[in-house]
């Protein structure tokens, strides 16, 4: 334990003699840590919020009992299912807005706590009969999250104001609930939607295996898959998209980590040979490195953790946004992440810091004793693992080319996209050493041959910034490429699907007719067109089916990527057909021509595919059919929705007088701009997180260099030293070495430019369509890519400015005796 105690203080001598490397060090592990801890407590508490929304009313995974158009349903079904011996409890689920909070919509669910299944969370938190009697009772009480009660800027007991001006009974906060909710007793719910006696869905214990009697198959159905499974399974490509950037940052990190660790191995390679030859066996000098990098990491972590923790605490309102805007699904807007998370941080950090010195570890330990003092050893070994890495870059590339030809899978996608930023890491020493060597060929003078001799010397040093400097450029370039394609093609489809002036939804499927005929006697309404939809599964996929009339709307205004023969509209509305959208397409395999089975009221019905069409951000399944085929198979359905075709002046008029006349607030009837401005800021929330996770990687990458020319900038002394001893001006040797990083830079862009559009062809054509179930056309934006080599040769020189400062500032004595040491 003596001979360790004093070896490893040996060791850490060195961190005090040159903190910019210790500096280094601890930077690179913080920002790796940072980076992907924050994108982890992000996903985390995503599902967190997932969880408690699921268990919340239900405990363990239910079967529900719905209505076949996704429609509330009358509440004498509950009581009738009930007196029948079935074991439901009534659900009743919809949206609010509140007076004091116009911008927020909350959830509102409605219960029956004596009824609901045993094992649920609600029936355990009313612990007595004065708690049930306070809910069920008059006023009753509103149950919300802590978080949510502060977003309101609410008391204990407040009572709020729905923008329809019913009062919700008082709110009192409970632990176990999940953000945005409004938990409340099913009548005062029935009160504050304005839909009295009606019902979203029953539950129904998750053994209960009976089928729903014949008098209610023409209208009700049951789920068996939960509402958290359909959730987790919607945003599932969301976030693998977020730890993919965030694993990339934490690569990227880790360069510089691991070339702070191989440079400190290189410099005291003295005293190695020194310690060793004090009778320090090699087992315990690597013990004694090993245990100095677990100090180490232990430093970054903290700082990592702490950093991700607050990076996580900035992004979440945005990637909350997107969630509750693309799938519906509401996330905690402060973090409230569990012990074993920043126990993960940690085991995160000291992993990443034994990964990234493994290799410096080991060629310590195999390098001979002798050897330890020469640095040409070094140099050679470092010749030897350039062949390594090329071996190893070649074997990538032959992975990413076999997932690109035989894959099939979002695994299969990413295991490509790492294979392809694996291999060009690799092999981008190995082709700037190549390519210097074929410039050092031509004729140059002997100050050009000291040039670009001296560029393949740092190439060691360098090498690993330089690829954290390609792989944070290409990413940028191909997830910019990929966010600025998706925005314009996402643009031109608004433009073209959202061609009605006014859109309408009715309270309640009673309203419908009643609300139809008050449009048709409007002056002002050109065109009033009904739309009647339905929630369906397709091979256990939530899928909204839905049917429209034959009007010119459609056909000019609904572009179809494929048809079959002859006017696919035509045969819409004149047989039995659908259209599908490209991602349901996908998952289940079908193609024009193919029959799809739809579970019909009267049976199953099995239509024609005779079109697919784009539905952009649409996370579920959608399909389309003629409303004369839909009413033949679902008789008696209502319509859900109007589309009305009106001159744009007259529609805030009209808006006015339908919300006064049937009572809908703004989220039942919705202006086109406005639905075009609300889609417009979801796309911009939604890659807003990687839009900055995209930032910081390049940020890591400016940083990776920097680190790397200024862990250098000493050792720089002693081979520039010579030069200035033979005539050559400090000033001469400053732009030599501010020209030997920019062409290092530009040759590094060079490769990052058609590695950034390789990996937009993958995000557009694998990925996206892996993940979402829709293809994007490959767009590459010249100016875009400009903009970003433009920063890359920003921060290349930004990297190089402190060296060539101490540079400058250098005597010709320090010159002298480096020159001298050197020697």
């Amino acid at each position: 334990m003596g001979v360790l105690y004093w070896t490893l203080r040996s060791l850490l001598s060195h961190w005090r003699r040159h903190p910019i490397q210790g500096v280094a060090l601890i930077t690179g592990l913080w920002l790796a840590t940072a980076l992907f801890t924050g994108v982890l407590a992000l996903n985390s508490q995503a599902r967190q919020s997932y969880a408690l929304a699921s268990q919340m009313v239900g405990g363990e995974a239910q079967a529900n009992i719905v209505a076949r158009d996704g429609a509330d349903f009358a509440q004498s079904t509950f009581i009738a299912l009930r007196l029948q011996g079935w074991p439901v409890s009534p659900v009743l689920e919809g949206r609010v807005t509140l007076v004091s909070h116009p911008q927020l919509r909350l959830q509102v669910v409605g219960i029956e706590p004596l009824t609901l299944p045993v094992g649920s969370p609600v029936a355990g938190a009313v612990p007595n009969v004065d708690e049930l009697s306070a809910f069920i009772g008059t006023p009753g009480r509103t149950w919300v999250a802590p978080q949510t009660l502060r977003e309101l800027g609410a008391e204990e007991g407040a009572r709020l104001h729905t923008s329809t001006g019913q009062a919700l009974p008082p709110l009192h906060t409970r632990a176990q609930m999940a953000p945005g909710v409004l938990l409340m007793d099913i009548g005062a719910a029935q009160a504050a939607l304005q839909t009295p006696e009606q019902l979203s869905r029953l539950l129904l214990p998750k053994t209960f295996q009976q089928a729903l009697p014949d008098a209610y198959t023409d209208r009700l159905q049951i789920n068996r898959s939960d509402a958290d499974g359909d959730l987790a399974r919607l945003t599932d490509s969301f976030h693998l998209n977020l730890t993919a950037l965030g694993l990339l940052a934490f690569v990227v990190g880790l360069f510089i980590v691991h070339a702070a660790i191989g440079l400190a191995l290189e410099q005291r390679r003295a005293l190695l040979r020194t310690l060793r030859a004090c009778g320090v066996s090699a087992a315990l000098l690597v013990l004694a490195l090993v245990l100095e990098l677990g100090l180490l990491a232990l430093l970054g972590g903290l700082a990592g953790i702490a950093s991700g923790y607050w990076l996580a605490s900035l992004l979440l309102p945005d990637v909350a946004a997107s969630l509750r805007g693309l799938y519906g699904a509401e996330v905690a807007g402060q973090l409230n992440l569990s012990p074993a998370w920043w126990l993960a941080g940690l085991a995160l950090s000291l992993g990443g810091v034994l990964l990234a010195g493994a290799d410096s570890l080991w060629r310590a330990a195999r390098l001979p004793l002798l050897a330890l003092s020469g640095g040409e050893a070094w140099h050679q070994a470092h010749r030897q693992w350039l062949r390594r890495q090329a071996v190893v870059a070649a074997v990538a590339a032959l992975v990413a080319v076999s997932c690109a030809v035989f894959g099939n899978g979002l695994a299969s996608g990413f295991i490509l996209m790492g294979s392809l930023l694996l291999a060009a890491a690799l092999a981008l020493p190995v082709l700037l050493s190549s390519a210097l060597a074929l410039l050092a060929r031509c004729r140059w003078g002997v100050l050009g041959q000291w040039f670009l001799a001296d560029c393949r010397q740092q190439l060691p040093g360098l090498s690993l910034a330089l690829m954290a400097l390609l792989l944070g450029l290409a990413a940028n370039i191909g997830a910019a490429s990929m966010t600025e394609g998706f925005r314009q093609t996402f643009t031109g489809w608004l433009e073209q699907r959202l061609s009605a002036e006014l859109y309408l939804r009715p309270q309640h499927p009673e309203q419908a007719p009643a609300l139809q005929q008050w449009l048709q006697q409007r002056h002002e309404v050109q065109q009033v067109l009904p739309g009647w939809e339905m929630q369906i599964r397709q091979q256990g996929w939530p899928t909204e089916l839905a049917a429209v009339i034959d009007a010119p709307l459609y056909r000019q205004h609904w572009p179809l990527l494929e048809q079959a023969a002859g006017n696919p509209w035509d045969t819409l509305f004149s047989s039995d057909s659908l259209m599908l959208s490209e991602q349901l397409a996908r998952r289940l395999g079908v193609g024009i021509g193919a029959r799809l089975a739809l579970p019909a009221a009267q049976g199953q019905w099995n239509p024609t595919v005779v079109g697919i069409y784009a539905d952009y951000g649409n996370p579920k399944g959608h399909i389309l059919v003629s409303a004369e085929q839909f009413q033949q198979h679902w008789p008696g359905t209502s319509p859900a929705r109007f589309a009305l075709r009106m001159a744009e002046a007259d529609t805030a008029s009209l808006k006015n007088e339908v919300q006064q006349a049937f009572g809908l607030d703004d989220s039942h009837v919705v202006e086109q701009r406005q639905l075009k401005r609300w889609a417009s800021q979801v796309f911009e929330r939604t890659f807003s997180a990687t839009a900055a996770l995209n930032a910081l990687t390049l940020g890591v990458a400016g940083v990776a260099l920097f680190i790397g020319l200024l862990t250098q900038s000493q050792s720089r002394l002693g081979q520039l030293a010579p030069l200035w001893a033979m005539g050559v001006g400090r000033r001469q040797l400053i732009l030599l070495s501010v020209a030997q990083t920019l062409i290092l830079a530009v040759l590094t862009l060079a490769l990052a430019i058609p590695l950034g559009i390789l990996l937009a062809w993958c995000l557009v054509a694998v990925i996206n369509v892996q993940a979402f179930g829709w293809r994007l056309p490959l767009q590459v934006f010249p100016l875009q890519i400009l903009q970003l080599c433009g920063l890359a040769l920003i921060a290349a020189m930004l990297a190089s400015a402190w060296p060539m400062l101490r540079l400058q500032r250098s005597q010709p004595t320090d010159l002298l005796r480096v020159m001298a040491s050197e020697r």
